[in-house]
């Protein structure tokens, strides 16, 4: 069962990837086995997922980077909402973000 993402939770980047820019994309690189996906270890996120990855600081949840980034592209907020929660729930499953908070 793939997990489900709580809107009002905190969530930030695992430890165990590291990110780095490459070329002008934004490329997650798994630093312990188990992460990720056995048939694609790299994970590469587009500018939208870009802005996303960098507003996950244990500080803000799913719902309120969402809200951000619809103010930031004057864009439907269901819509935001719902491509957080997406690329949020494909992150979390491949265990490259994880809940918590606080940093």
């Amino acid at each position: 069962m793939d997990p489900k993402i709580k809107m009002d939770a905190l969530y930030v980047p695992s430890p165990d990837v590291v990110a780095r820019e490459i070329e002008g994309e934004l490329i997650l690189v798994p630093i312990t086995s188990g992460i990720g996906d056995l048939e694609d270890e790299l994970f590469t996120l587009n500018e939208t997922g870009r802005d996303i990855w960098d507003k996950l600081d244990g500080k803000r949840s799913p719902r309120a980077i969402a809200a951000e980034l619809a103010a930031e592209y004057s864009a439907d907020p269901g819509e935001i909402e719902e491509d957080v929660r997406g690329l949020l729930e494909e992150l979390l499953k491949r265990r490259i973000v994880v809940e918590g908070g606080g940093r």
